[in-house]
């Protein structure tokens, strides 16, 4: 199964490729419905039900799971899944 991620509309970097800036933009840029800023990675962390006995193919899946509910309540409508270009 491929790699998804959620991000926001407005981000311009690959969440994949170029992370640095895109964690950066996230975290300084727009705002949910409370007013604070996106931080991506902890709402896909709230939403992900993981837990430390997992394997990594059971963690992926429950991220890419967590990024299925985020695209389907899409609270903002700012949301889009991005999928992992093969290398």
């Amino acid at each position: 199964m491929a790699a998804t991620f959620v991000t926001t509309m407005d981000n311009p970097y690959d969440f994949f490729d170029e992370f640095d800036e895109w964690y950066a933009f996230d975290i300084s840029h727009g705002y949910d419905v409370i007013g604070q800023p996106y931080n991506t990675l902890n709402y896909v962390a709230r939403i992900a039900q993981t837990n430390s006995d997992m394997t990594e193919e059971e963690y992926e899946d429950a991220v890419n799971e967590a990024v299925e509910d985020i695209i389907k309540m899409n609270l903002t409508g700012n949301y889009r899944k991005v999928v992992q270009k093969s290398k």
